[in-house]
């Protein structure tokens, strides 16, 4: 690809803050995403705190059906990931990143401390606050990790994949603490925990944000009027091809979540009924099964930014679209192993043995959850970081949250999805959806590689 001189917005920017641009001490990073890093963590905690117990509480405490519990999941988890479409327009025009961050934080932790509430009058409105202040915090703090890049730096992915660890780090936690509490204390508990978890985060940031991140995420009429200026102008024809190429990847990344965040709803309820659960005497909460991906994770992400650094500097690096195909392939080939899993679990049912079906080996779900993770990494952090290279800078924020909008149209068809169970009885019956639909959607992403190609021609390299 032929590199692009930045605009004027990119260039004051960097003008504004060389020193922070500049500082490599973090692993050859700036010392700003360690306290991203951090601030991600906690919010990440709070989420998928209450992710690892909502279907579970609502099947087991609210008393719901299976299809309502997972219907439900499906249009919270969507609309978390679609109020960012707006928190993102806010901060490109009115408040900056900066405040939007601190703005999400308050209303998360608030959403959760209702939840704790023990009361089922609490639910929605908790649900409420959560969802509103995800829109604030989501896209921003992503945001503001590619702020912290100048055009072309090829720190940028691997910068975006340390920081997609800190989501995980926060993701591995957060089911051992809050699904214990949740599952062995009280559920109320678990919801508490969450809130606890998001103002920590909260905290680090308002300490030291002054510190690693000067300058960064101001209002953006403090950018100065050549900022002004082009974000009131027309769209030109290169912008508007990089606008086509990132909903190109929005709409593939889609099917990538439809199968991915099977995870919370038809996953959990696998877990909690058919998977063997016990590590001597102890009973293994069926919510720390969702421990597995992110830890899965923490173990692969170091080596997948090198080995990205190490293809780049030999020129041989896929391209984000060709990445994107090959998650979704891999993503497919992982649901084999619930298809097998599926299999034991349906001849247990049919015998309606007296002690239950709980005894189908957990080596299928974490073989499942293993090769979604890898899919996750070529698709994931990449994503996030082409987003920031690919789209006009005065768009960034507001781009940044349509990303996550197609993380709302996969949740909430992940939903629906994992309600077919109500009437799809056999588990293989009902897994083999997932390898189908993963499958299809590699084939249209290997396709459309080149075309991507051609639309991010003028992108920094």
């Amino acid at each position: 690809m032929t590199a692009t001189t930045p605009d004027a917005e990119e260039i004051g920017a960097a003008t504004d803050r060389p020193a922070a641009m500049h500082d490599v001490g973090l692993f050859g990073h700036p010392r700003g995403l360690a306290l991203l890093f951090v601030a991600e963590m906690w919010e990440r905690f709070s989420y998928y705190g209450m992710r690892a117990l909502l279907v579970l509480y609502m099947v087991h405490a609210l008393g719901w059906s299976d299809a309502r519990a997972d219907h439900l999941y499906g249009l919270y988890t969507g609309t978390v990931y679609l109020t960012p479409l707006l928190g993102g327009w806010l901060a490109d025009r009115l408040i900056g990143t900066r405040r939007s961050l601190v703005i999400g934080g308050l209303i998360i932790a608030s959403g959760h401390f209702v939840l704790a509430i023990p009361d089922p009058r609490s639910f929605y409105p908790g649900l409420i606050l959560v969802v509103i202040g995800t829109g604030f915090f989501k896209p921003n703090v992503s945001t503001m990790v590619g702020q912290l890049y100048r055009p072309g730096d090829g720190r940028r992915d691997a910068g975006f994949t340390i920081f997609y660890m800190g989501i995980n780090v926060g993701g591995f936690i957060a089911p051992l603490i809050c699904g214990y509490l949740a599952q062995r204390v009280g559920w109320h508990w678990g919801f508490g925990a969450a809130g606890v978890g998001m103002l920590v985060g909260l905290g680090a940031y308002l300490l030291l944000r002054d510190r690693y991140l000067a300058g960064f995420g101001l209002v953006p009429e403090r950018r100065g009027a050549a900022a002004a200026d082009r974000a009131t102008s027309p769209a030109s024809a290169d912008e508007r091809r990089r606008v086509l190429a990132l909903a190109i990847v929005f709409f593939l990344s889609t099917f990538f979540w439809l199968s991915y965040e099977q995870a919370g709803s038809s996953l959990t309820l696998f877990a909690d009924r058919f998977t063997a659960a016990r590590l001597g005497t102890f009973t293994i909460p069926s919510s720390w099964y969702q421990s597995a991906q992110p830890l899965f994770v923490l173990l692969l992400a170091p080596l997948f930014a090198v080995l990205w650094r190490v293809l780049a500097a030999r020129g041989l690096e896929p391209s984000t679209a060709l990445k994107i195909a090959l998650g979704l392939a891999v993503l497919g080939a992982g649901y084999a192993f619930m298809i097998i899993g599926g299999h034991g679990a349906d001849a247990c049912v049919a015998a309606r043995p007296a002690s239950g079906c709980a005894v189908v080996s957990p080596f299928w779900l974490l073989s499942t959850y293993f090769f979604s993770v890898m899919g996750e990494l070529c698709i994931s952090p990449v994503g996030l970081s082409y987003v920031t290279k690919v789209a006009p800078t005065r768009y960034a924020s507001f781009l940044m949250g349509a990303f996550f909008l197609s993380l709302s149209a996969g949740n909430f068809l992940a939903g629906r999805l994992a309600g077919l169970t109500a009437t799809i009885t056999s588990q293989q019956s009902f897994f083999f959806i997932f390898l189908g639909i993963s499958l299809v959607a590699a084939a249209v992403g290997f396709a459309c590689v080149p075309l991507l190609k051609r639309l991010t021609r003028s992108v920094a390299a």
